[in-house]
């Protein structure tokens, strides 16, 4: 990321940029910030955008050899276009022959680093990975963004906040912005705001619904499960987060049976550190076998859906009873 604001501060642009990764936030932010600084959006005649599979590359190519119109650069942006990841060879040598007026600007979600449209990047351009931000970058964002509002916020409630959003930075800041609207006139943000208007993803939703699980909380457990469906979150995306998630306690648990610290257990799973903070304490309520039968029954779950045996909220309901039920509910 610093290699393309160097550019764009020394005015030295290259012919071709490739952004990917997960961080669809940075990733605009960066897209508009190098289109920014190399033409206007608006100037029809210089700036072209194709979106999608299926592209002309012929037609990308003609358009490439036009030269600019009253205009030192010529601008092709091309998002989500697959080509970093099939065989598009008449593009890729088509690299090594851009004309100085061009940028070629690419914004991938994935790629294959070994496809030959990559390397053709990595040789002539400049190829940028956006990848999840770790636990003290989004802190440190979130943190200098409240200091321009002139808030203030705890560790723990940063945490909570972090907790609810996930990573990704673009709804981060759209929790980020509901909160500030809903503490206006207030300098401390607290974790009853959190609670009041920070909407909780789908994923940690789950996790809220393990927690429930491992705690023997049967009934929280369910209506967690009942609000997932009023949300229309289908059964078996829920059961393959179920699933995932008790593996990730499956991992948690091995990794500190190895010796392994929170930072460590982070990397090895890619967790955020506060998250392997909160399952860890999970993981001790399990033994290692039981944990593995817990993703194991996922799996039988799953066939028991497909053969028909099962319909697939029963199914999932089913499951949460099994794994729920050996303490008194609360």
């Amino acid at each position: 990321m610093k290699s393309i604001l160097e550019d764009i501060k020394n005015q030295d642009y290259k012919k071709v940029y490739l952004l990917y990764g997960d961080e669809a936030y940075l990733k605009q932010q960066y897209k508009h910030r190098l289109l920014q600084a190399l033409v206007s959006e608006e100037d029809t005649m210089n700036f072209s955008r194709f979106e999608g599979k299926g592209i002309n590359v012929r037609e990308v190519i003609d358009l490439a050899e036009t030269m600019p119109f009253f205009s030192d650069r010529r601008v092709i942006l091309m998002e989500n276009t697959g080509f970093f990841k099939t065989k598009s060879e008449e593009l890729a040598e088509y690299m090594s022959t851009l004309p100085d007026y061009i940028c070629f600007l690419f914004v991938e979600d994935e790629i294959d680093k070994r496809n030959r449209m990559y390397k053709a990047v990595q040789k002539y351009g400049r190829a940028v990975e956006f990848s999840t931000q770790d636990e003290k970058t989004l802190m440190t964002w979130v943190l200098s963004i409240l200091k321009k509002e002139n808030k203030k916020i705890t560790r723990p409630d940063m945490e909570l906040f972090l907790g609810k959003t996930g990573t990704d930075m673009g709804n981060i800041e759209k929790e980020l912005d509901k909160l500030l609207a809903y503490t206006m006139g207030r300098e401390v943000i607290t974790s009853s705001d959190i609670e009041a208007v920070c909407t909780t993803q789908i994923t940690n939703r789950i996790f809220d619904m393990i927690r429930a699980v491992t705690e023997k909380r049967q009934r929280r457990a369910l209506d967690l499960y009942y609000d997932l469906l009023a949300l229309k979150e289908p059964p078996m995306r829920i059961l393959f987060l179920l699933a995932r998630q008790f593996n990730l306690l499956l991992q948690v648990k091995e990794l500190a049976a190895e010796g392994c610290d929170q930072s460590t257990i982070a990397k090895r799973t890619g967790l955020q550190s506060f998250v392997v903070r909160n399952y860890l304490p999970m993981a001790r309520k399990y033994e290692r076998d039981a944990l593995k039968k817990a993703v194991e029954d996922c799996v039988d779950t799953e066939e028991a859906v497909k053969t028909g045996r099962l319909t697939d909220v029963m199914s999932v309901e089913l499951l949460i009873i099994r794994y729920s039920c050996n303490r008194s509910d609360s």
